[in-house]
């Protein structure tokens, strides 16, 4: 078990999972043993998050383009995503685990949108730690799903356009009640935010590592935040050594 300073920890970790298909690949493999692998990473990085007691944890677990890639694929990941839920459901209601999703999930097939609903409702009173898995998502779809909401309340009287705010356009996001994440992590070493949560991390501090989703361990996720912990948040303000 890898200790760490419990100090500054960030309040809300997201971590942009890249790499499933790649680690497959390098090894001769079907893309698909690349994504059931990814599934042990995503086992240590929450029970990591829960021992640390870290209290909001955000994984890109399939974005809106995915649906673009092979048919075969996505159902594959479908029916890994419905046998994680089914398999880990009753350690997140042990662990204090509560699970939520964002996204456009009524695009889910119906099987998958079952076993969510159910283990939703399972650890619906769990608070000691907020998963939320991005299913369907895109951060340009949530501003868009947002700007429709409040103009439908623009239209029937709800709201007027002088009320618009930053603070009023975020509660219209899909979980307005979630922090910004204070760190963001991509593994695989890709440069790219990839349309995830756009409007929540305008400050949070990126980590990005060469490290295959597959092969992220413990050990790298500890490091990932060590290296948060010695970073200096100004939210674009400054300090007096400046």
């Amino acid at each position: 078990m890898v200790q760490n300073d419990t100090e500054n920890l960030p309040r809300h970790i997201a971590i942009i999972m890249d790499g499933n298909g790649r680690w497959a690949k390098k090894r001769g493999l079907k893309r698909v043993l690349g994504h059931q692998k990814g599934v042990d990473a995503v086992r240590t990085v929450v029970k990591t998050t829960r021992r640390l007691e870290i209290p909001w944890l955000t994984l890109y677990a399939f974005s809106e383009e995915n649906w673009s890639r092979p048919k075969l694929e996505v159902q594959a990941l479908m029916s890994i995503l419905r046998r994680f839920l089914q398999s880990e459901r009753q350690e997140m209601i042990q662990q204090g685990i509560r699970l939520q999703t964002i996204g456009r999930t009524d695009k889910l097939p119906a099987a998958t949108r079952d076993e969510l609903a159910a283990t939703i409702l399972a650890t619906a009173e769990n608070n000691d730690l907020v998963l939320t898995l991005a299913l369907s998502y895109g951060g340009r779809q949530e501003i868009v799903d947002a700007a429709r909401a409040i103009s439908h309340g623009i239209e029937t009287g709800a709201l007027r356009a002088s009320d618009i705010s930053e603070e009023l356009f975020a509660k219209y996001l899909y979980v307005p009640e979630m922090p910004d994440p204070d760190l963001l992590i991509r593994t695989s070493g890709e440069y790219r935010i990839s349309n995830f949560l756009l409007w929540q991390i305008a400050y949070s501090e990126i980590y990005i590592t060469p490290t295959l989703w597959p092969d992220f361990s413990e050990e790298e996720y500890i490091k990932a935040i060590r290296d948060y912990q010695r970073r200096e948040r100004r939210f674009g303000g400054t300090n007096e050594s400046d």
